[in-house]
């Protein structure tokens, strides 16, 4: 796959209710797209409404939100609009391909480069992330409102130690096993996944794959300088397999949130899952370190995969001006330390108080400071669309057959094929 600048720019960086067609909405009014639905992230949505609403009392917000995790459900309800010029006034999207290849490469989105220059955002975000993964021809398309942690394991603090089992700052691949054969041995299934969304298994694998072939060999997959039938990939994908011996039996029925709900209940141990995670752990009153826990991904301590949420302006959006306003007030400081605290993310905003912050954001700040920046592929940043989509097909397949060589080549055949023409 083509080495883009999302990609050079990660490698380096210290980086319902559904309402889709408002054309008819108050002439004075704001509609924001999103798949923010879940308890946790309805939260946080509603505090980036309220900064809005201070600083612009007289604007109806329109929430537009599609439920799906990851943007499963949104996103083809999104292009449809796009396409049939109907757009919302602004809606979400993570940087890199996603929003240069999806948006701005067809002309669905405006530049603000103008408000990164007249409210200093400048200075305020870092440059590598803000030029290199959401700027094309030096203009920039979108404002992040947080950054995602996305190769996180969150454990049951109270069910680990009913059975004996405790978790240090790190945790390797035969701890984690361990630990899944102890708990499987007293009837708990070990690993809790919700993924009626495929990408949340996705997701699995991913985080699976970067501990076992690392920052380099991430970039190495994602550059084509490693193949993805390489031997290390093919070990990624036999843990992978193993981890589905110790899954919750009802995984394929439940969301990514209800499965976090399940460890919420004890009726899983882990949950390897990003750190909007963490919101419903929030929403539901849970005690940091009494209640729940985390630590990296097996095999990922010293690696941060980035998963950052921003904001475009739509072209010809309906309620310009309004748009424009919302951009500005989600990228407030102001907006920043509201949301993110709610969500489970970090504020792209270098300048925020930290000290508004519980003990999982500063873990997380201080890993955003230190450890390597990985661009997530399931979340649209490391690769194209279409890719994207090839992976989570992948996955659904080898859940089912379990078979590591129709994996590996589906993958190749689909790096191969999300390569540009020559």
């Amino acid at each position: 796959m083509p080495n883009r600048s999302p990609l050079k720019a990660l490698a380096i960086l210290v980086v319902v209710s559904q309402a889709p067609f408002c054309a008819k909405a108050a002439e004075n009014s704001l509609e924001v797209f999103s798949w923010w639905t879940s308890g946790g992230e309805s939260a946080a949505l509603d505090a980036l409404f309220n900064v809005y609403k201070k600083r612009d009392p007289g604007v109806e917000i329109v929430n537009a939100a599609v439920a799906g995790g990851g943007g499963s459900a949104a996103r083809p309800v999104l292009q449809t609009r796009l396409a049939g010029g109907n757009p919302p006034d602004t809606w979400q999207s993570h940087p890199g391909w996603e929003l240069l290849d999806q948006y701005v490469e067809p002309g669905y989105c405006e530049p603000i480069t103008e408000l990164y220059k007249s409210d200093d955002w400048d200075k305020a975000f870092p440059k590598e992330l803000v030029v290199d993964l959401m700027t094309k021809d030096r203009k920039i398309y979108a404002v992040l409102a947080g950054i995602h942690r996305g190769n996180v394991l969150w454990y049951n603090t109270k069910l680990l130690e009913q059975n004996g089992i405790k978790v240090g700052g790190q945790m390797t691949f035969d701890q984690f096993f361990a630990a899944c054969d102890k708990l499987k041995s007293a009837g708990i299934p070990a690993l809790g996944v919700g993924d009626s969304d495929i990408w949340a298994s996705a997701q699995l694998f991913e985080n699976t794959l970067l501990g076992v072939i690392g920052p380099k060999g991430w970039t190495d997959l994602f550059a084509g300088a490693m193949q993805w039938d390489d031997p290390k990939v093919k070990e990624a994908m036999k843990l992978f397999a193993k981890m589905q011996e110790y899954m919750n039996p009802d995984h394929a029925a439940l969301s990514w949130d209800q499965a976090i709900k399940e460890l919420m209940e004890g009726k899983v141990a882990f949950s390897s899952m990003g750190d909007w995670a963490d919101g419903e752990f929030l929403k539901a009153n849970l005690k940091e370190r009494e209640d729940f826990g985390w630590v990296s991904h097996p095999g990922t301590a010293g690696s941060f995969i980035v998963i950052a949420d921003g904001f475009t302006l739509a072209r010809r959006a309906p309620h310009r001006e309004a748009a424009i306003a919302w951009l500005k007030s989600v990228g407030s400081r102001e907006a920043q330390e509201a949301f993110n605290p709610l969500k489970g993310s970090i504020p792209a905003r270098t300048d925020v108080d930290h000290s508004k912050f519980d003990g999982y954001h500063q873990w997380s700040m201080d890993s955003f400071a230190k450890d390597k920046p990985i661009p997530s592929c399931v979340h649209g940043e490391a690769a194209p669309a279409a890719f994207q989509q090839a992976l989570n097909d992948a996955v659904t397949a080898f859940l089912m057959d379990k078979n590591i060589d129709n994996f590996a080549n589906a993958l190749v055949l689909a790096a191969k094929q999300s390569e540009p023409a020559k």
